[in-house]
């Protein structure tokens, strides 16, 4: 029902973007004739992208050409719909001004061109920040913790599409480099039907580290196939965390991984989250908890110390941050939830629909857990 609900409402939220668009930007744009027509079909061929990618996402394989200009669309509408608020706050202010006409006309051609100007740049910004993956290294202070230890954590990966092979043959590389005690999967690894990107999620074989690789489902693998990507993912050689925990390191020195089924599970009444079957028999250990989405940690309740999360991709493309802040708690990084718990959300290390990332760098986490008196 997802597969076909999700692409009617977002194509129909984009379909409004792209009237507004035409109806309150290119159309009043003080340009000849011929250049605002080619402006509309230059809008009507990024619509026409969108309704290719949010379709066939979900039951084809596509060329990654076509995946790369149709996710690009997505982008290139949400850009132009900011482009178009601006224009309009821009355009009131000029009819603010003193009624000179010539200094109106000059000042409408300025905005014009420096209206178009803006969206392309942004653009061009965004998509080349999406090329780029940061390292983010985190020390995190743990209460009782005898020893030190080190997670490497990716999150959002979205395998599909142009999240293909080499992607992921590189972001292997990446990980092996930093030589974590642990590495972390925090959910939304896979995009599409596992039979596209076999040979691409295979490739997750080859994560090195001293205790293991752990993985946790998140929103996104619900739409294609929870319990067949449990059991692949379970097949590389990676522990699959269902409500469920593991002890990492040495003994008596050591802390507790857990991780838990995503919250959309609640709404799926299916795979659903029970933190007090993940945290089953730890007693005064540092504890650490895998959690797809921030907002999971409202339901915490002081039982665990650290909680990694994913899922906002850091908002993707600002200011989209903070329409994600409405529903989640926290958007990235570190922080103290409550006296005894600490959060940290990682960006995503994949993205989302468009190739575009701007104020939100895709990351991978090295996480240093030290003793905190």
């Amino acid at each position: 029902m997802h597969s076909i609900i999700f692409p009617l409402v977002f194509t129909t939220v984009f379909a409004l973007f792209s009237f507004y668009i035409s109806r309150r930007f290119i159309k009043k744009l003080f340009l000849p004739k011929k250049v605002r027509t080619l402006l509309h079909i230059f809008l009507l061929i990024n619509f026409v992208g969108i309704i290719v990618y949010m379709f066939s996402r979900y039951s084809i394989s596509l060329p990654t050409y076509v995946n790369y200009f149709s996710s690009l669309s997505i982008g290139i509408i949400f850009l132009l719909f900011l482009s178009t608020i601006f224009y309009e706050l821009f355009k009131l202010l000029i009819h603010l001004t003193p009624r000179d006409e010539s200094r109106r006309d000059f000042f409408r051609k300025t905005v014009d061109a420096a209206s178009l100007s803006l969206a392309a740049g942004v653009a061009t910004k965004a998509t080349y920040g999406a090329k780029e993956i940061s390292l983010e290294k985190v020390d995190v202070l743990i209460k009782d913790l005898k020893k030190e230890y080190s997670i490497v954590q990716i999150s959002d990966v979205h395998i599909g599409g142009l999240i293909d092979k080499e992607f992921i043959v590189s972001m292997v590389k990446q990980i092996n480099i930093l030589q974590g005690d642990i590495v972390v999967i925090t959910g939304d690894l896979i995009d599409t039907k596992l039979e596209f990107i076999q040979e691409a999620v295979n490739e997750l074989k080859n994560i090195q580290s001293k205790y293991g690789t752990y993985f946790i489902v998140g929103n996104h693998e619900y739409f294609h196939g929870v319990k067949d990507i449990i059991h692949y993912i379970g097949g590389l050689n990676i522990k699959v965390l269902e409500n469920e925990n593991v002890y990492i390191g040495e003994k008596h020195s050591g802390f507790y991984l857990a991780g838990v089924y995503d919250i959309i599970g609640y709404r799926a009444k299916y795979y659903e989250p029970d933190l007090n079957k993940a945290l089953e028999g730890i007693q005064d250990t540092p504890t650490v908890l895998l959690a797809h989405q921030p907002k999971f940690v409202q339901e915490v309740d002081n039982r665990v110390d650290l909680v990694l999360s994913g899922h906002t991709h850091g908002g993707q493309i600002f200011p989209f941050n903070y329409l994600v802040k409405i529903v989640q708690p926290y958007i990235s990084g570190l922080h103290q939830h409550d006296f005894r718990t600490q959060i940290y959300v990682n960006k995503g290390t994949g993205f989302w629909g468009p190739p575009m990332r701007l104020g939100a760098s895709a990351e991978i986490t090295k996480l240093t857990l030290k003793t905190s008196s």
